[in-house]
């Protein structure tokens, strides 16, 4: 694409800039680690090892190993803390250490959390449910009153941060995490400093993980390298996830101040719409969408460069995603790549993790690969990326997310220029 232009920005417009990055990906644990495997083509997505999946009809997921909470989080915590929110808080803590904030004593009224979680502390409460059948309820945790929450991962990053400006919990499904951003920088135009902001998910529990099947979109494949094919001719469903990311946003203003060591880029426009109803003859929401996330941005879609895709894996969603890039880009006039393809599906991080994964690539001038994709249909009209990853110059990323039940959100970042 013809790179970035930068064009008036709205009135009133504060730049949001994002100063710091975590990441717990099934891929990864830890920003360049995760970006590594990314470039290198490593998949998280395996058979389940978390219990006996021999008699279900899905046996893989985007499992992570190698974290183990008691080495990330104080003893006090991990009675309270559902996995999901295990990971949130300590990729809150590596977001803060790579922006090199300090919260300090607990008086920030000027720093705020905005998360977004889809599935709640699933793990967590089931456990609990199986002790109030078996046992009964006096061998209920106490925690089980907020562990299992939506809102639980903004509150214990709060409290352990000591945060106490604005926060906020949004539920959005796939699109969740990009509408926590979108609030997030809302939020930084509206005062506050700083905000913690992103998406963490992990539903890979026995209940957890069942809960998903009812959906009918998960992929039967027991190859790993064929059962997630975002845009493939054999695509037949997706894989699902666990994991995300969290990102320090600020005002551009506040992170001069303090001397923020580095800026990964600018969250420059962010838009959200609905669906129509089923049977409506309105067009799904997601080109609109897109359109006003670059508008909003003060850009052209001719200033994009890569659009990170939903990427459902099933093939009608497909169809109308590449229908809605090609038809506002025009056919082949922009790649188009989904790394999620190494990591399944993970539902609220899922957005935040692409949106990182497109500041890495303004930051270092590559474009990651659509892992094992081998043959995009020609009606899909859209030019993904495959195979090996393509090194160019990138200044702008449109990052497109969608939810069940007709959510759709869309973040556009652009390298930063003070």
């Amino acid at each position: 694409m013809s790179g970035l232009t930068v064009r008036p920005a709205p009135v009133g417009h504060v730049p949001t800039v994002v100063t710091g990055v975590g990441v717990a990906a099934p891929n990864g644990l830890g920003t360049e680690e995760y970006w590594r495997n990314v470039l290198e083509g490593r998949s998280g997505i395996t058979e389940m090892t978390r219990f006996d999946v021999s008699g279900y009809p899905f046996k893989l997921a985007g499992q992570i190993t190698g974290f183990v909470a008691e080495e990330h989080l104080p003893a006090r915590l991990l009675p309270q803390t559902d996995v999901s929110t295990r990971l949130a808080l300590a990729t809150a803590d590596w977001a803060l250490a790579d922006a090199a904030v300090k919260p300090g004593d607990g008086e920030n009224y000027d720093m705020g959390v905005i998360t977004s979680n889809a599935t709640g502390g699933f793990e967590f409460t089931h456990r609990e449910f199986r002790k109030l059948w078996n046992q009964g309820p006096s061998y209920v945790s106490v925690y089980e009153s907020f562990a299992w929450f939506y809102a639980v991962n903004t509150g214990q990053i709060s409290i352990r941060n000591g945060l106490r400006g604005p926060g906020a919990a949004l539920v959005g499904e796939q699109a969740g995490g990009l509408d926590a951003l979108g609030h997030a920088c809302r939020t930084v135009r509206e005062g506050t400093n700083l905000v913690i902001s992103g998406g963490v998910d992990s539903a890979l529990d026995p209940w957890g993980y069942v809960s998903q099947f009812a959906g009918g979109l998960l992929s039967a494949e027991t190859d790993p390298r064929r059962a997630y094919l975002p845009f493939d001719a054999e695509a037949g469903g997706y894989v699902p996830g666990e994991g995300g990311a969290v990102l320090i946003v600020e005002s551009a203003e506040a992170a001069g101040k303090r001397g923020a060591p580095k800026i990964y880029g600018e969250i420059a426009g962010y838009a959200a719409a609905f669906d129509p109803p089923p049977g409506s003859e309105r067009p799904p929401a997601l080109r609109h969408t897109a359109e006003q996330a670059i508008a909003r941005a003060g850009l052209r879609p001719d200033d994009i460069d890569v659009v990170f895709a939903d990427a459902a894996g099933v093939p009608h969603l497909d169809q109308a995603e590449a229908q809605a890039i090609s038809g506002l880009f025009g056919p082949g006039a922009v790649p188009v790549t989904a790394p999620k393809a190494l990591t399944g599906r993970l539902y609220a991080g899922g957005g935040p993790l692409d949106v990182v994964t497109a500041l890495l690539s303004i930051r270092d001038g590559v474009i990651p690969p659509t892992a094992h994709t081998r043959e995009v249909p020609d009606a899909y009209g859209i030019d993904l990326v495959v195979g090996e990853p393509r090194s160019l110059p990138v200044s702008t990323a449109l990052v497109v997310a969608r939810g069940r039940h007709g959510f759709n959100a869309a973040v556009v970042v652009r390298a930063w220029t003070s």
